[in-house]
Order: structure tokens, then sequence, then C-alpha cells
């Protein structure tokens, strides 16, 4: 079976699930983290541990709710099987099924699926990045005053970093999610977002589907990294915008300096 044809099919699966079982009051429990999962997280990620050893037995599998470490491998599927599961889980249908295959740390292959509204994302290196099967490109523009930016929520760093993006004019939306405002950045619907204490299933596909549709992903402080282990935080944006959020984040004593960020 084919990378690509794998990972959608992949994808379609996990939304079907993700539909099916949205519903208000849902059950859940709180991971130590503080951060809740259901049932629908633990059983889209079985599902992805045991595509991947059926069909790719040397693959390795990187994902939230558990991991299969092959020794030697240069491949990993990474995996968030409900990113946005604080939404999902409190009747919230703003989360998404996030997949990337990753060679020796760099993403070759990314999907993202939307099931209630059915958007596929999906991107190959050199190959762009498609919308439902139509191509898609990040914004061009870096008027701060006319454009929406992400920030993940829930951080009293987060209010204060929400400030110094107001200070640029910017119009600043809240997301318990990383890859649902990230999405929104390849289509061109926001100019960039931002995610402190990530993990790397967070952001595997999302940096390349992005930069396929010609944005930017990095760290907060504008660095490169691997996508195969821990990650410093991202920053995704349509490229015209990056360095100077780069520069605002900085000059912010927590988003800069504080260990895991």
């Amino acid at each position: 079976m084919e990378y690509k044809e794998f990972a959608i099919k992949l994808a379609k699966q996990a939304g079907k699930i993700i539909k099916d079982n949205f519903t208000s009051n849902m059950k859940k429990e709180w991971k130590s983290d503080n951060t809740p999962v259901t049932e629908t997280d633990l059983k889209i990620n079985q599902l992805v541990i045991d595509a991947v050893k059926k069909h790719f037995p040397t693959h390795s599998i990187i994902a939230e709710e558990g991991s299969y470490k092959v020794d030697n491998s240069e491949y990993s599927w990474v995996c968030d099987p409900v990113d946005g599961t604080i939404p999902f889980s409190h009747g919230i249908p703003t989360c998404a099924f996030s997949l990337a295959l990753v060679k020796n740390g760099a993403p070759i292959l990314g999907v993202i699926y939307d099931p209630f509204i059915d958007r596929l994302f999906f991107a190959e290196k050199g190959k762009g990045a498609f919308l439902n099967n139509k191509k898609i490109h990040v914004s061009t523009t870096s008027d701060f005053d006319k454009s929406l930016i992400g920030l993940t929520a829930g951080k009293k760093d987060s209010l204060e970093i929400f400030e110094k993006l107001t200070d640029l004019k910017a119009r600043v939306v809240g997301h318990w999610s990383i890859v649902y405002p990230g999405m929104l950045v390849a289509t061109g619907d926001l100019i960039a977002t931002i995610g402190r204490k990530l993990s790397v299933w967070d952001v595997a596909a999302l940096k390349i589907i992005v930069e396929e549709a010609g944005g930017k992903v990095t760290s907060l402080l504008g660095e490169e990294q691997r996508y195969d282990g821990e990650i410093k935080g991202c920053l995704i944006t349509n490229g015209e915008v990056h360095n100077k959020i780069v520069e605002t984040i900085k000059g912010h004593p927590t988003y800069a300096k504080e260990g895991r960020y």
C-alpha cells in the first residue's frame, strides 16, 4: 500500500470515529498534565498503531496516547488522534485528526482531517498542499491589522503574548488546538498561529502541509527542529510575518526563556 493511500484511508476512518462519537456530556478522564482523554482518542490511537504495524512493520509510531518504537527505523508515523480533545470532549466541534510520515526527523507526508465539515488536507514533499484535492496557498499579506492570528489558549503567558500581538494591531483568536488554526494558515484564512508547550504529534503534519502551501513552520524562536522528538513550541505563519512575530516572542520573557517552551 502506498503511503498516500494509507494515510488518507486512516484519516477517513479516524474521522468517522470522531464524528460518530461526538456528543454532549462526553465521558472523559483527566491525565496527569490536566488534559482530557476520551475513548475516541484511545480507539483512534490504537487504530493507527495496528494499521502501521500491519502495513509498515519496520516503521515506528509516535502518538499522543501510546507509541510503538522500532529500533533503527528511519521512518516514524507521528499522530494526534484528536487534536483539540478539550473542545471535542465539551461538545465543541473544532478538532481534527493529524498524521505525518517523518523520515529521519523531517516530515515527508502529512494529512489532517476535519470530519465535521469534511475538510481533508494533504501534502507530500515537493508536491504542494491540497484541501479536498484542490491546491491551496497561504496568504501573501503582511498587514496585521487586517488579518487573524491563532493562539493556543488557557495559559497566563498566552494572555501576555496576546497583549504584545494586539500591540501590532493583530486580531488574535484563542484555540484549544494547534492543528485547527494551523490548517487555516495553510488555506490563507489566518496569517499565523502560535503554540507553546506542544508535542511533536501536534505539529508534524502542519510542518509539511503549511510549508508546501508556501508558509513557514519553526520553533517559537524561528529555529528548524526535528519532528521525531521533543520540540520547542511552534510558530506557523504565511512566511511574510514570520520574522516580526519571532522578534515579538523573543521580547516576551516567559515564551523566550522558560524551559520546554
